[in-house]
């Protein structure tokens, strides 16, 4: 029987369980929180970036995961410097078209900060003299920082970015650092 694990990741932890990097100091890895033999992430989560991480040791329903073309869902919390208009995310909802070409629609709004959250260590620079506000994400394909850089596009830069779900599978109240199974639920394509 496959073993698949949801993963809420820390910031600065990074999405692997080696770290491969040149740095003198060991950054922390998957390996500092996960200790199953056999799983590997289905996809990628920024060092940056905190949330939802699937792991599996099941190769296909990996790929599946990960692979773009099966048009997945992944919901993201994105906490943006000022306050996008509506035209900002009429934008986001149309597609952006960034420096790899255009994106596909998101699915798009404010939101209050999600009653879930917890803090961020270190905590996200704050400017008395710009306001902030919470987005609601939600994309079908994974390119590289792509999230951050659709806000970036609209005049928003990211300030705090959290996975809360891929595909049918959510955070839920799974704390920074914890994993727990996935209950085993059905991939189905985005509703685009």
């Amino acid at each position: 029987m496959p073993r698949t694990i949801l993963f809420n990741k820390p910031f600065d932890t990074l999405p692997q369980f080696t770290d491969k990097g040149t740095e003198g100091t060991p950054r922390p890895t998957l390996s500092s929180y996960i200790d199953l033999p056999g799983v590997y992430p289905a996809g990628r989560l920024d060092r940056d970036s905190e949330g939802l991480m699937v792991l599996t040791d099941d190769g296909r329903l990996q790929a599946r995961i990960a692979d773009p073309k099966h048009k997945l869902t992944k919901l993201y919390w994105v906490q943006v410097e000022g306050l996008p208009d509506d035209a900002a995310l009429t934008a986001l909802r149309n597609g952006v078209t960034l420096k790899d070409g255009l994106t596909r629609p998101a699915v798009v709004e404010r939101i209050d900060a999600p009653a879930e959250l917890w803090p961020r260590d270190p905590p996200i620079r704050v400017r008395k003299s710009i306001p902030d506000c919470w987005l609601s994400l939600e994309i079908s394909e994974g390119r590289n920082r792509q999230v951050r850089r659709m806000v970036a596009h609209i005049g928003h830069p990211c300030l705090r970015l959290i996975r809360a779900a891929i595909g049918p599978w959510s955070l839920g109240d799974l704390a920074p650092g914890s994993w727990r199974d996935a209950p085993d639920l059905p991939l189905r394509p985005a509703r685009r």
